[in-house]
């Protein structure tokens, strides 16, 4: 059940990075009370003037609020801030937003377990300046009690983009770094793409439409293959692994003549090649799945 008196909800938020702070800004600015706690405290000046309340203590910040956010560099350091205070955390709502692994998450739920009135994990698919905005993605997972209870609290960090993924701790941070692979396989094919026709004198803006036109239908082919890959069933409708592969061999041949690097034509004809080793040569691009669901050798 959504709080009734989210509008006026106190929340906490500790550590004041510049994802910390956006953080505190967008409660702040849609009327929260918000407190907030830095180990450098005047990092917290523009938020004070703006009507935060800086706590002297990380024991006082978590004290303020049923609801408390936290976002530091790394989970060694929410152990740092938390162990010493954790008996203030009980019957409180912790969410973390520290990048961590699954594991790490996961670990962190049972750190909680009879600490901590509910535990929820989170991801942040943002930056900073994104926060508050309808581009910012956040993830959540953890008791779906507690969730509700804070959701509409939340969903001003992500107006559009709140999601919950379930009660599993260890989701918010997994589906983080499987939307990251995917960004950087975009971004670092863009960029090759891009150093290939600078050897032609080609600019990136004008190469941009022709890249932004074949990334949308790259979104008609992956949403083929998820369904593909969820029946365990591979019909080659658009091109086999056969052929992409030809084709990788010539992406590769011409990196290497005009000078360019090779590594990730290379890599992804490596793995194409296993595929086809592995007899999935007639199947479509999404039997690569197979593949990457092995470890490396």
């Amino acid at each position: 059940m959504s709080n009734p008196n989210a509008a006026q909800a106190p929340v906490t938020v500790i550590g004041l990075g510049l994802m910390g702070q956006a953080l505190a800004a967008a409660f702040l600015g849609n009327g929260h009370p918000t407190t907030v706690w830095n180990r450098s405290a005047h990092k917290a000046d523009e938020l004070v003037g703006k009507g935060a309340v800086l706590a002297p203590s990380v024991k006082d910040a978590i004290e303020a609020s049923p609801l408390v956010v936290i976002c530091v560099s790394d989970y060694d350091s929410v152990h740092e801030l938390l162990d010493p205070v954790e008996g203030s955390l009980a019957g409180r709502t912790l969410v973390n937003m520290t990048s961590a692994s699954s594991s790490q998450a996961r670990g962190m739920a049972k750190w909680a377990e009879g600490k901590v009135g509910a535990y929820i994990d989170s991801a942040i698919m943002a930056i900073p300046p994104g926060i508050a905005t309808d581009e910012a993605i956040m993830l959540y997972c953890g008791p779906k009690s507690a969730f509700d209870q804070h959701a509409e609290t939340l969903k001003v960090l992500a107006p559009a983009g709140t999601t919950y993924l379930g009660e599993d701790h260890g989701l918010a941070s997994l589906h983080d770094v499987s939307l990251l692979t995917m960004m950087w396989g975009v971004e670092n094919s863009f960029l090759h793409g891009v150093a290939l026709l600078g050897t032609a004198g080609v600019k990136a803006t004008e190469y941009l439409p022709l890249a932004k036109a074949l990334a949308v239908m790259t979104l008609g082919f992956i949403e083929a293959y998820a369904e593909q890959i969820d029946s365990g069933d591979w019909p080659a409708e658009d091109s086999t692994i056969d052929t992409h592969v030809d084709a990788m061999d010539h992406l590769l041949d011409e990196s290497r003549e005009l000078g360019v690097n090779t590594e990730w034509p290379a890599l992804i004809t490596a793995l194409g090649k296993r595929a086809i080793a592995e007899g999935h040569g007639p199947a479509s691009y999404a039997a690569m799945v197979e593949v990457f669901r092995k470890p490396s050798a």
